[in-house]
Formats: C-alpha cells, structure tokens, sequence
C-alpha cells in the first residue's frame, strides 16, 4: 500500500458554498457544523453556504470556516478507514493537520483559530499591510533584494510555496518599494494578493503574545502521525513543540516546498488535499510533477476517491 500523505489549505481558499454538498449528504458533518455554530456563537455554517464574500473572507470568520471543512472531509475519510502517514497545512490549514493527527480537538480549535485571525487584524493598521506574490525568482535572490530596503519598511519572506513561487509581506509602502528591485533581480512577476494584512512578517509580533497566552488554556497531546511543522519543514514529534511552533508561525514564513519535498523523501507517495479549493495540489505539481495528487471538496470528489486509489495502487 502506498504512504498516503494529508494537505490542508489555508486562507485563501475559502469561497461562498463551501461545504454544503457534504453537510447535505453526510450526518456526522451536518453534526459537526451545528456543534461548531453553538460553540462560537455565531451562524458560522450560514456565512459558508450563502456568503456574504465580504464576511467570509475577513480573517477571524475564514480561518474557522476553512478549518470546519477541512476538518469535515476528514471526518468522513476516517469514518471510510482511509488515514494518512503524515500531514501537512498550509499556514492555517497547520491547524487542520494538527486536528486530524489529535494534537488538539477541533472543539479547542475553532475558537483558538477565530481569536488567531482577531489577533491578526489587529496586530498591523487596517490598510496599511501588504503580501505580493513573486514569480520565476530564488529565495536567495529575494533576499538580497528585501535587504536593500530599510528597517521602517518592513518586508520580509513570507511564503515559500513551490519553485519560481514566493510570497513577500510587509508594510504596504515596502512592498511597493520593493517591487522596482525584485523586477532588477530578475523576477518574471510581483503580483500583490487580496488579503487584508501582512502575514507570516515580522510586523505579526505583537499578535504573537496574546496568542501564546490563548494557546496556553488549550490542552495539546503528542500528535498520532508526523505533522510537518511550517516553521522547520520538519515534522512535529511533542505537543510542547507543536505549540512553540504555532507561535512562531504568526511571523515566520510558511516553508511549505522544502516541507512537501522532506514529506516525498520519507515515504510519501501521494498527495490528498482535504477541504476547500486545490491550490496544494496546484503547488505540490511544481515541487513534483510525479507525485498523484487529489483534491476533495465535495460529494464528488469525495465518492471518486476510491476510483483513484485504486488507480494509483
């Protein structure tokens, strides 16, 4: 049998409608929405099926929305017997790996998630943060370029995703800035992305605090398969490392293609994406193109996963 490996998406993959199709055809998802509506407080399962996009895609709602549904696909695949050997997550989807491999419970954390995003939107003015993505340029290259900036513009790595695909964040002045010097150094592109402030930078500190402090009530266990972390694209081994990492995470960059590339050369032979959209199965085709990959988001996918096991045995 071949090393099934698990991925999870983070923001940025939510959109109005997710998760309907399962919560219609599937009890124990229709169960777990409910349950997550009354634990937050908040209509959460109505903003994913019927929108607004606007409410939706605000941090402190999208974070808990694209862990619900996550965490829904992965419910059903387990009810199935179908397990993964290790796991990862992207950014917030850490969360969804980390919930899957019962490091914490998705009761923990959905609240934990939703005062993450809260922290998030405060820890920088409104506006004034900035992500862009740069295409056909190293890390090394990026580097050298983001240190000609000054200390006051604050931009920093942020994402690396797959080759030729790297995020920078930062102030939104600063990642204007450095566009003109990363076009100089060869990049084909620099794309600024929709979100609403400057993630996985330095200038996420502040939200780091509060945040240990929330994580610090949440009981953590040892997880039941590696878990490899984004901070060290190693895999996470102790509940006490998988909570100094989660604080990390805030401000340092998601190294998702060395973690993917550490995943293929300890086993894993093929790639699930739980929840979402398939941008992980988008990325891990440019990290490597010989891996299977498939994305489950809906009843479909869902009943063609048997299909495609088989297929790949």
């Amino acid at each position: 049998m071949k090393q099934i490996a698990f991925m999870f998406p983070g923001q940025g993959s939510q959109s109005v409608g997710m998760g309907k199709e399962l919560y219609d055809a599937y009890p124990a998802v229709k169960k777990l929405y409910e349950e997550a509506n009354e634990l937050l407080g908040q209509d959460l399962s109505g903003l994913m099926f019927n929108g607004p996009e606007e409410d939706l895609k605000s941090t402190e709602n999208a974070q808990p929305a694209l862990l619900l549904s996550s965490i829904a696909v992965h419910t059903v695949l387990n009810e199935e017997g179908i397990k993964p050997s290790m796991a990862i997550g992207h950014s917030l989807g850490e969360y969804s790996a980390l919930v899957a491999a019962g490091v914490i419970t998705l009761q923990d954390a959905l609240p934990l998630v939703k005062k993450r995003g809260q922290l998030m939107e405060a820890a920088y003015p409104k506006g004034l943060g900035s992500m862009a993505a740069v295409l056909g340029l190293d890390q090394e290259s990026i580097a050298e370029a983001l240190a000609k900036l000054s200390e006051d513009d604050a931009v920093d790595i942020a994402n690396l995703n797959c080759p030729g695909q790297i995020v920078i964040s930062g102030s939104k002045e600063g990642v204007a800035k450095a566009e003109p010097l990363l076009k100089e150094a060869g990049a084909k592109r620099v794309k600024e992305l929709a979100v609403s402030g400057p993630f996985h930078s330095r200038l996420m500190k502040p939200a780091s605090e509060e945040f240990a402090a929330a994580l610090d009530k949440v009981e953590v266990k040892d997880p039941r398969f590696p878990v490899y972390a984004n901070v060290t694209a190693e895999p996470v081994k102790t509940a006490e490392e998988a909570k100094e990492l989660l604080v990390k995470q805030l401000y340092s960059p998601v190294r998702f293609s060395e973690a993917a590339s550490s995943m293929i050369a300890s086993g894993a032979e093929r790639f699930i994406e739980l929840g979402n959209g398939k941008v992980l199965c988008g990325l891990l085709k440019k990290i490597d193109k010989s891996i299977p990959t498939y994305a489950i988001q809906d009843v479909e996918t869902l009943q063609g996963l048997s299909t495609w096991l088989k297929e790949e045995k």
